[in-house]
């Protein structure tokens, strides 16, 4: 099991499968309500995406970055500036996102 650690942003527990939408790219990708969304940074044009969102993880940012302020407005677990998220989390995956301790996860790779 990969265990990544990052900043807590928003408190809380998830548990599902990841879409990863990288920056500027696939904002038009399919993404279902209750996935979790690994991105480096999210802004304002990904509302409808983090809305759908049972947790974010990104790979840059702070507690005042766009991620951090939006997923505590709605409730969303969020755990920032996870280094390497982008790389060691495939899109697809299971993975825990534990916003308590700021812990990912990742206990399936299978996509």
């Amino acid at each position: 099991m990969i265990i990544l650690k990052g900043q807590k942003a928003s408190k809380g527990y998830a548990k599902g499968k990841v879409k990863k939408i990288d920056e500027g790219a696939g904002l038009n990708t399919v993404f279902e309500k209750g996935w979790i969304l690994v991105t480096p940074a999210t802004y304002p044009e990904m509302l409808h995406i983090i809305l759908k969102a049972s947790a974010i993880v990104t790979s840059e940012g702070g507690i005042l970055s766009h991620a951090a302020i939006v997923s505590r407005e709605f409730g969303i677990p969020c755990i920032v500036n996870v280094k390497d998220a982008m790389e060691k989390i495939k899109d697809g995956a299971t993975i825990e996102v534990d916003a308590e301790v700021g812990e990912v996860r990742v206990l399936d790779e299978n996509n």
